[in-house]
């Protein structure tokens, strides 16, 4: 391993590790990926992903384990898995970071870095990662990639901690393999910030579109809804604000309009509801709304769209 050649490892490749390791394999990154359930699928036929933007893209033969222990050491780590499984992964993270690694969290939310730095090395980089992007996983190794697919990238803690251009160096690095793999990517001065901004549209669409089991388009084409989606991210912005995170002018009618161009998507909250799968609801609803309390901000949009998210979730698990 080189920093010339850095071998980056996938954890976790749903639509999230599987897009962006499939983009970095195929632009000759050593790209290797553990797989649990997927592997089986992936070992006959493949990591697909159908692209609307890119076309149609696969890798015949990636690099998988389902072992950890058979996984090489990596100088990158992408953590593409929901955020509700950090904590029974933060020992093989640990396990499969090599000397001065970089882990990369590519999950939605906010304080997720926090649950995956005690468990790991101190000589560990750790990075937060904010994608912006349309896809899903409709089978075993198969993604489907509607638009968009940037990620914004912050840095979090580890042995740049009090160094911004250390920081800022490794954020580039990371920027440059995105940016040759055919991936916006930028580095962000404020991870804090960045969370927040996404955010701003993760508590409204995830969670209505869990409860309401409609997509981006039925949303915003119908006039209460979409005047709660405002006013759950102008909420959302009076938090950030409060907690130092200035966002920019009119952001959720910036966001609101952004949207409104974008295919009809359903978010990840949508697909974990409808598969009975666990919600973010502690890193996306609980955590910001834990900390906009401290500052004396109340989120009563937001607390009601959580309640009635954990009403859902406990009773699909009863």
């Amino acid at each position: 391993m080189s920093a010339a050649s850095p071998r980056i490892g996938i954890i976790g490749t749903g639509a999230i590790g599987g897009f962006y390791g499939l983009m970095l394999a195929r632009a000759g990154f050593d790209v290797h990926f553990l797989l649990r359930s997927e592997y089986e699928a992936v070992s006959e036929r493949g990591l697909q992903v159908n692209s609307a933007v890119h076309g149609p893209l696969a890798l015949a033969r990636p690099q998988i384990y389902r072992d950890p222990s058979l996984m090489p050491a990596c100088d990158w780590l992408l953590v593409g898995a929901k955020s509700t499984s950090n904590e029974a992964l933060a020992p093989t993270i640990a396990r499969l970071a090599a000397a001065d690694c970089k882990v990369v969290v590519l999950q939605n939310g906010l304080g997720v870095e926090d649950v995956l730095r005690a468990s790991l090395p101190e000589n560990v980089h750790l990075l937060g990662g904010l994608c912006a992007i349309c896809a899903h996983r409709s089978a075993p190794g198969v993604v489907e990639h509607q638009a968009l697919g940037g990620v914004n990238l912050g840095y979090h803690s580890g042995p740049a901690g009090g160094d911004a251009q250390a920081q800022l160096a490794l954020l580039n690095e990371m920027v440059e393999m995105f940016r040759q793999a055919g991936v916006d990517s930028s580095p962000m001065p404020s991870l804090a910030l960045a969370r927040w901004m996404k955010l701003v549209w993760n508590v409204p669409f995830n969670g209505l579109s869990a409860l309401l089991e409609a997509g981006t388009e039925a949303l915003l084409g119908n006039d209460d809804s979409r005047a709660e989606i405002k006013a759950i991210m102008h909420e959302v912005c009076a938090a950030a604000q409060a907690l130092g995170c200035s966002l920019p002018e009119d952001f959720p009618g910036k966001l609101l309009m952004g949207t409104s161009r974008m295919p009809d998507y359903l978010p990840s909250m949508y697909h974990d509801r409808l598969q009975n799968r666990p919600m973010e609801l502690e890193a996306i609803y609980a955590v910001p709304l834990a900390a906009a309390a401290e500052v004396g901000i109340q989120m009563p949009r937001t607390q009601t769209l959580y309640h009635l998210l954990r009403f859902l979730e406990q009773r699909a698990a009863d």
